[in-house]
């Protein structure tokens, strides 16, 4: 039995052998082909060999001072923009002051100007009482040497018939008594007019002045606000451009 079946047996187990060595092949290739590609994986994913960047360092050095000289550039421009803003700044605040003083310096002006005026017509006003005053003095003057001639014509007759009647009253003497009464009254009046007239004369003149003095002043004050104002505007263009 032993002997019949051993054939039958050997060729089984020849089988069976062959059949593990072939599952045997196929786990080595698929083993080599697994480590094949473990190695490679770690080729790829493995630090590899070290390159030189030494020759890259002056390049990096060079634009490191450039980006630090940009960097202090903008900086200094940043100051300047914010230097240049607050000039201008205080360029406006100026400005702002010296317009309100030129409007303030305006209205003084127009209010003198208005003074002036005022003044002038008080000037002619004064100036046509002084020229009634004198036609009043002279109509005075006018009837008083009516007065006094008519008077002498009166004195004259009666004198006439004084001395025919009773020759006893110096009339010559009440009559130069009246005429100086009546030309002092005339001298008083006159100086009194006149005195009036040049003190109203010289207030006035004072006055005028003072006025022209104050309105000169203030033109002159006005130009040099108004060549300061242009000063002050062209440095500000100046420095909005810059």
């Amino acid at each position: 039995l032993l002997s019949g079946n051993e054939k039958t047996t050997m060729q089984s187990l020849n089988e069976r052998l062959a059949a593990y060595l072939e599952k045997v092949r196929a786990l080595e290739e698929a083993n080599a082909d697994l480590e094949t590609k473990i190695r490679g994986w770690y080729q790829k994913q493995g630090p590899g060999p070290a390159r030189d960047y030494s020759a890259y360092n002056k390049t990096i050095e060079e634009l490191r001072e450039k980006i630090l000289d940009a960097t202090i550039d903008n900086s200094k421009i940043l100051l300047q923009i914010d230097n240049a803003r607050l000039a201008a700044d205080d360029f406006k605040t100026k400005f702002e002051t010296e317009q309100a003083l030129r409007m303030s310096v305006e209205a003084d002006t127009n209010g003198l100007r208005r003074v002036l005026d005022e003044l002038t017509l008080a000037r002619a006003d004064l100036e046509m009482q002084i020229e009634n005053l004198k036609e009043e003095l002279a109509y005075l003057k006018k009837n008083h040497e009516e007065e006094l001639a008519a008077l002498q014509g009166q004195v004259s007759g009666q004198v006439n018939v004084e001395l025919d009647s009773a020759p006893g009253i110096d009339l010559s003497k009440i009559l130069a008594e009246m005429r100086d009464q009546y030309e002092n009254l005339a001298e008083k009046n006159r100086k009194d007019a006149e005195a009036w007239f040049h003190s109203k004369t010289e207030e006035l003149n004072r006055e005028v002045a003072v006025n022209t003095e104050q309105l000169q002043s203030s033109r002159t004050e006005v130009t040099d606000l108004r060549r300061t104002l242009q000063g002050l505007e062209i440095e500000l263009q100046s420095q909005l451009s810059m």
